[in-house]
């Protein structure tokens, strides 16, 4: 199978946020983009010359999936959600007329040396379609994926990318509303997928992403079992530090700084008050997104005892952004910032592995959620009421 170039493809995740699985996260669906879109050198040494229509029809195709790329200006300057619609749409299109092309090739030319390529490429082609919103093409994409598995000459890692991918697209196709209802019936397909492929680290990456949507008490077995299987170090590190945030639920939680703005910030004399402890980034897209509606909830229940402690993971030659985006957008409490990047004092105190991350801290200074941006508002409401 051609390995995808995955340099040449967008970063979705960074242009569009989490993508949209109903409360499944982070989950790694990239890994459905097998066949890179733009032409591949590696890919290259079969290719013979043009000697007939078929070897015409194959060139044109190629030529044909050159991806659009993402305006260079974006590599300093963040685009706006208007500018990220468009790019999506135009990348939607690019994708789905691809994907017909390739269709095209391989049923036109099913015993061409580069058929099979084409069918990855079509399957690689209509997963980046929907991840760009092109819901009418899920259907098409999990059919796709069963047709590809059947195909002779799949290695081990060629069908495992296939089926990996496949599950998660179906997920997708699922729509649950509710995030626990959803992470459950996934992780039903993570199961069925490790009895196909036991010896998969990639499936405790897998599992990780879903305990990170279950509440402590489900989440907690899951992430046990992941430290004693066959993860990662990574993997199963993480996991370790999740479980150790567990046991500091329902304990005083200790912060204290001088914030970006020089005002001193002591959690311990904030005692009567619900905080919000967000940890952050300007550069952290998802992290932006939930911006608007932190600042609602703040200016909503501000008065009634509801602080924020913000905890920056921007880099040092960003601090000037930082301070243009905290008064942009009327983010009026107190930062902390060190210009760490993610070896932040209070990255590393509290083994913060990604981001956005939402405590929430009750009046008595214990901490009481590790998953506040769900719901918050309501959260916060309830915290307050007792």
């Amino acid at each position: 199978m051609c390995p995808t170039n995955l340099n040449n493809m967008p970063n979705f995740r960074t242009f569009s946020g989490r993508i949209a699985m109903r409360g499944l996260g982070g989950t790694l669906i990239g890994a459905a983009l097998l066949c890179a879109c733009q032409p591949d050198a590696k890919c290259a040494e079969a290719d013979k010359p043009q000697t007939n229509a078929a070897d015409a029809a194959w060139a044109e195709l190629e030529n044909s999936l050159r991806a659009p790329q993402p305006p260079i200006e974006w590599q300093i300057m963040q685009p706006t959600d208007e500018q990220i619609a468009q790019f999506r749409a135009q990348y939607r299109q690019f994708a789905e007329t691809g994907a017909d092309k390739a269709k095209d090739f391989y049923t036109r030319f099913p015993d061409h040396t580069n058929a099979m390529r084409a069918r990855q490429a079509e399957y690689g082609l209509l997963a980046a379609a929907v991840l760009t919103g092109a819901t009418n093409q899920r259907v098409r994409l999990i059919a796709t994926a069963d047709e590809l598995l059947k195909q002779p000459g799949l290695t081990p890692d060629d069908k495992f990318e296939i089926r990996s991918s496949q599950i998660q697209f179906i997920a997708l196709a699922r729509d649950i509303k509710d995030p626990l209802e959803a992470a459950a019936a996934f992780e039903k397909d993570v199961r069925t997928l490790q009895k196909e492929f036991p010896n998969r680290p990639e499936v405790w990456q897998m599992l990780a992403e879903i305990a990170h949507q279950y509440p402590p008490e489900k989440a907690r077995p899951l992430l046990k079992e992941i430290v004693d299987g066959s993860a990662t170090d990574q993997v199963k590190d993480e996991a370790r530090a999740t479980l150790k945030k567990f046991d500091m639920l329902g304990k005083p939680l200790a912060l204290k700084f001088t914030a970006l703005d020089g005002r001193e910030v002591d959690l311990e004399k904030l005692k009567g008050k619900v905080v919000l402890i967000d940890f952050w980034a300007t550069w952290c897209r998802p992290c932006v997104v939930e911006v608007p509606n932190v600042v609602k909830t703040y200016e909503k229940l501000h008065t009634k005892g509801f602080e924020i402690i913000g905890i920056s993971f921007d880099r040092q030659q960003d601090k000037a952004r930082l301070e243009d985006f905290i008064k942009e957008n009327k983010m009026t409490w107190p930062q902390f910032f060190d210009g760490k990047f993610w070896q932040n004092k209070f990255a590393e105190e509290f083994e913060i592995h990604r981001i956005p991350a939402m405590w929430l801290v009750d009046k008595k200074g214990n901490l009481r959620d590790l998953n506040a941006r769900a719901d918050l508002e309501a959260k916060v409401e309830k915290l307050l009421a007792e």
